[in-house]
């Protein structure tokens, strides 16, 4: 017997070392193609870059993966906590694998044998390091076995707390979000270190499957993992019973953060950041590499630019008529269910998409839009308004079939069932809406109907000193149009081009008292006539240069760049940056070649900083996923500002090395020239604004664009009205009359309780007392005088001499190689661009 019993003990050591010994070559095996676990001591995953304003404020954020990498230093104790409780309550004690739980996870899973249940796991957090890093997710035993065998590599070489931040980096919570700091910004809009108790649970509860727990589809279920982890919280001890009891009884209190800009009214200006991100490092940096960007925007500067720009475009529009509803929906049951599928105007928030209930010759009966739901569910509750007859008598000009006409009472215009936009009076009045009038108040009548226009516009705003860009104004709405008009549309400058002109002539020995001839002129262009005309057909003699450019002188412009020289001319549009190449022809010094509204304001930052060139920019700093300056808009030279200490030393200087290409007296003269037109010429509007300004306005052929650049010391912007396929705004649109205005809204809010700051003279220059219309010395008590700049060697003229007296007839070479528009302004009889 004990013989048998021996025996069936040596097969069972033999079949015992044999399965050893099969086990051991299998997973002698399976460790050769085992992935170099060293790779963990590299790691940089794709981390999202974020774009921010001037002052800090976060403006937008991109990745693939919305992941911000966190220092395991940088995580609060209660926030690991609560994730090892959640995943695995050993990790500090096991070598890698969880014996006792996988012991567990065994029982468990032979008791739900045949029942259907998933198997219960038992993966440590290093395990899911070594699963989600190295491996992939197939459910296989050898698959499980190279895990364990990783997991046991990698606690050896790394640390526990190196391991934990590695895994809270990592992993996936849903809703794009990757690694603890960007779950808590996503779930919470909140930082890691501002989550609670109960936040950090539902955190740690996500990763088992976030869809399985979502907040708002699975709302019970996702509470009942939270308080399972709150529960393992307190019994392995990191919180008091109390405090889980509090956490438990809160409630998810999800607060999910949106995505794309967070910055209100920036987004053109964000798009243009995010384009030049891509154009310098690819798209790969940018949604992965972790950049962080601090740009040039003033936030307040920006929203008060897009105000005046949206109030002046929407008062065009309204002035041409009501072109009629958005579309019909039937409200005979529940409107505000197919009223919710029409898309609102994302960044025109105080505006609301709203449907007509009633219409009579009192005004509108309306329903708003209900607001959706965190979950993305529509809200109940339903909203209505009035619209007074009294704050629609815009519309009462209402296109039908393609003709205007004129209605008697609001349900002439619109009737039940039509989809409109509408603001509330009270928010347009804040505003400071032009189209608001607050006296027009009726009962109940709290909203005003709104239309969007078709006219469009751009505008920038500029430091003249550094080209920081300051505020840009793509268009009415980025929702609606994404084309960037500040610096893709390429549109003629018209008259707004004329001081470069006058300061290429400054430059070369004219003075602002040099006359030149206003008169008639006919220009044989190829086979063609061309016949420029000033604006409403008059012209005045001879004119000082002054005089011309304050009253906007297109024929006194022509004989000006003809005398001179187009060479000229174009040499120093390219020097100040309105073209790359500007073909000199006569006819481009009325500014007819096209440019953007970025080139313009740039050219016009040159004159308003002393004649040095600058280099526009929407980007400060760029700084890479480690913090290290990778870019640097202002690359200006300072030799003493790094030093270790103090020794009584000078106070450091910064040179700068930007190039000087304008005479800084020539950019006196020119900027003391536009300042005319703002006190006496074509920008008078401006005046009232009771500050030292200097610009131009600009009308092209046809009045088919408006624009205004102005500009202080320290700030210069610019903007052009214009429709995106060109044609004329009307009769009598002028820059000084539509741009000018928009212009004077920014600014007044700009300027407001600021010092007057005067233009600079720079040392030298000769201030002489002339009569503004001869340009010749002023005699005592003559009425006409002006006190004119000239520098040193220069005067008025003792002899009175006329530029272009012998230039009534021309004749010039066709242009090639120029765009349609540019060629029909050139080449046109008649018309002109003012």
């Amino acid at each position: 017997m004990l013989r048998l019993i021996g025996y069936f003990f040596g097969v069972a050591v033999m079949l015992g070392l044999l399965v050893a010994a099969g086990v051991a070559l299998y997973v002698g095996q399976l460790t050769k193609d085992l992935p170099d676990y060293e790779v963990l001591a590299k790691y940089e995953p794709p981390v999202m870059t974020r774009i921010h304003a001037a002052d800090g404020s976060l403006m937008a954020e991109y990745a693939h993966e919305r992941r911000l990498y966190l220092p395991i230093q940088a995580i609060p104790d209660r926030v690991k906590a609560a994730f090892i409780s959640a995943e695995d309550k050993n990790f500090y004690t096991h070598p890698g694998v969880d014996i006792q739980g996988m012991m567990r996870a065994v029982l468990v899973d032979i008791r739900n044998y045949g029942t259907g249940r998933r198997l219960v796991g038992a993966s440590t957090i290093t395990q899911q390091v070594a699963k989600n890093f190295l491996l992939s997710s197939d459910q296989t035993f050898a698959r499980k076995i190279k895990e364990m065998i990783l997991a046991f590599r990698i606690e050896r070489a790394y640390s526990k707390d190196r391991i934990l931040e590695l895994y809270l980096n990592e992993i996936f919570f849903g809703y794009g979000s990757y690694g603890i700091a960007g779950a808590a910004l996503t779930y919470y809009d909140k930082s890691v270190n501002e989550l609670t108790i109960s936040e950090a649970a539902y955190l740690a509860a996500l990763p088992k499957g976030p869809s399985n727990y979502q907040p708002f589809k699975y709302t019970q279920r996702a509470i009942d993992r939270r308080n399972f982890v709150i529960d393992r919280m307190v019994e392995n001890g990191y919180i008091s019973r109390e405090e889980g009891d509090k956490a438990k009884a809160e409630p998810l209190g999800v607060n999910m953060r949106h995505n794309g800009s967070y910055l209100f009214a920036a987004d053109y200006f964000t798009e243009e950041v995010r384009r030049e991100l891509i154009a310098r490092y690819g798209e790969k940096a940018l949604y992965e590499g972790g950049l962080s960007v601090r740009t040039t925007l003033d936030p307040a500067m920006q929203r008060e630019a897009r105000k005046a720009l949206q109030h002046g475009l929407i008062k065009y529009d309204t002035l041409r008529g009501y072109r009629g509803p958005i579309k019909k929906i039937d409200v005979s049951g529940d409107w505000g269910v197919p009223l919710g599928k029409i898309p609102a105007i994302g960044d025109v928030p105080e505006w609301h998409v709203a449907v007509v209930l009633d219409a009579s010759a009192k005004g509108l009966t309306i329903g708003i839009q209900p607001d959706r739901e965190e979950s993305g569910k529509l809200s109940p509750k339903r909203e209505k308004g009035f619209i007074a007859a009294t704050d629609m008598q815009w519309a009462m000009r209402h296109y039908r079939d393609g003709h205007l006409m004129k209605a008697k009472s609001p349900a002439d215009v619109l009737s039940p069932g039509d989809v409109i936009y509408a603001e509330q009076k009270s928010t347009a009045e804040s505003q400071g809406d032009p189209e608001s009038d607050a006296s027009d108040k009726v009962e109940g009548g709290g909203w005003i109907l709104r239309q969007v226009p078709k006219v469009e516009g751009g505008m920038v705003v500029m430091d003249p000193h550094t080209g920081r860009v300051l505020a840009l104004v793509g268009g009415f709405s980025f929702s609606l149009s994404q084309f960037n008009r500040a610096t893709q549309a390429m549109r003629q400058p018209g008259s707004a081009f004329k001081p470069i002109v006058y300061s290429a002539a400054l430059d070369n020995g004219y003075t602002p008292a040099s006359v030149v001839l206003d008169a008639p002129i006919t220009i044989k262009v190829g086979n063609t006539i061309w016949q420029p005309k000033n604006y409403g057909g008059k012209f005045v003699g001879p004119a000082t240069l002054r005089r011309g450019i304050e009253q906007s002188r297109n024929l006194m412009t022509v004989r000006l760049a003809k005398d001179l020289g187009m060479n000229i001319v174009a040499e120093y549009a390219e020097r100040f940056g309105v073209y790359d190449h500007m073909l000199p022809y006569l006819p481009m010094a009325l500014g007819s070649g096209e440019t953007t509204v970025m080139r313009m304001v740039s050219a016009y930052a040159v004159i308003a900083n002393g004649g040095k060139q600058i280099k526009p920019s929407l980007i400060d700093r760029i700084q890479d996923r480690y913090g290290k300056t990778i870019y640097k808009h202002d690359d200006r030279v300072c030799d003493g500002c790094n030093a270790k200490a103090w020794h009584n030393q000078p106070e450091p200087t910064i040179v700068d090395n930007a190039e000087q290409v304008l005479d800084p007296m020539t950019a006196y003269q020119i900027t003391s020239m536009m300042e005319g037109v703002v006190q006496r010429g074509t920008a008078r509007i401006l005046s009232s604004l009771g500050y030292p300004l200097a610009g131009k306005t600009g009308t092209t052929n046809d009045s088919k664009d408006a624009w205004f650049i102005g500009f202080t010391p320290d700030l210069v912007a610019g903007l052009y009205i214009g429709f995106d396929q060109p044609h004329s705004l009307g009769h009598g649109a002028t820059g000084g009359g539509l741009a000018a205005p928009v212009f004077k809204e920014f600014m007044g809010v700009e300027l407001q309780g600021k010092p007057k700051v005067e233009f600079r003279v720079p040392p030298g220059m000769k201030l002489i007392a002339i009569d503004r219309f001869t340009g010749m010395r002023a005699q005592a008590g003559d009425p006409n005088t002006i006190m004119e700049a000239f520098k040193p060697g220069t005067g008025p003229s003792d002899t009175y001499s006329v530029i272009g007296m012998d230039d009534n007839n021309m004749s010039i070479s066709a242009p090639k190689n120029i765009s349609p528009e540019a060629n029909q302004a050139v080449t046109t009889g008649g018309g002109g661009l003012y």
